[in-house]
């Protein structure tokens, strides 16, 4: 397996998602808008893995090493379409403005502290895996940061995820770095970097501001071009830096 060497209106500017990295790609596929917003079937592979292909061999190799280990990886979440984050961000928006009460501003600002406007999620590449051990038997939501610190359930699985998961080329997302914006810490979300870094890359080189702005989801009309220029740069592009 190769490893990769880690080294509502606007201005034209404003619709860009930042000035791109000067790095080369080999043999880089292209993909579709439709394919990195989620809205076209992709192949998969692995029952309950769903990954891309080499993403998933990858993770093949690291499930075995841990478990020789002592850890059980388990994929709680992996690939989602469009219309499947469509429905999770609609559920909660509804629960927040009908059944909480909330204006829908600060409902919005809720809801993208751990889940994604529909369209930009790195679960629409086949690349990124929500994961814990399974072998722990935890009560409730198993995705809380907390149960991956000292003395929880988890302290192992994230040990050896800190010491190992690089070796496979998983590499943490939303780290607990201070002063890192958008997305709160998630020691659960990993991403294959050798296809999700290009992916990125040409994602962030789409008018993602008009894309948006042509969805008709719940409560996507409240968003403001002002609003949407600070989700890209802190939820979509305030992450590890290794995997930009």
């Amino acid at each position: 397996m190769q490893r990769r060497s880690f080294i509502k209106k606007s201005s034209t500017g404003a619709l860009a998602l930042g000035v791109l990295p000067t790095m080369a790609f080999s043999n880089q596929t292209e993909y579709s808008i439709l394919e990195l917003m989620g809205k076209t079937d992709i192949k998969l592979f692995g029952e309950g893995i769903n990954l891309r292909k080499a993403a998933h061999d990858a993770f093949v190799e690291m499930k075995k090493a841990a478990y020789s280990d002592g850890i059980d990886i388990k994929v709680i979440s992996s690939y989602r379409n469009f219309y499947r984050q469509e429905g999770i961000w609609e559920r909660k928006f509804i629960r927040y403005t009908e059944q909480d009460g909330m204006e829908p501003l600060p409902a919005i600002d809720k809801i993208i502290e751990y889940s994604t406007i529909p369209g930009t999620s790195r679960h629409h590449w086949g690349t990124d895996i929500d994961i814990v051990d399974g072998y722990r038997k935890v009560e409730g939501d198993v995705l809380v940061p907390s149960k991956f610190g000292a003395g929880q359930p988890y302290e192992d699985f994230k040990k050896w995820m800190d010491e190992n998961s690089k070796s496979f080329d998983f590499y943490l997302v939303y780290t607990d770095t201070p002063g890192r914006r958008g997305f709160k810490y998630e020691p659960w979300h990993y991403s294959y970097a050798p296809l999700s870094i290009p992916m990125l890359t040409q994602f962030r080189s789409k008018n993602i501001l008009q894309l948006l702005e042509a969805e008709e989801f719940e409560g996507a009309e409240h968003f403001t071009n002002g609003f949407l220029n600070s989700y890209i740069k802190d939820n979509i592009l305030d992450i590890n830096p290794e995997l930009l």
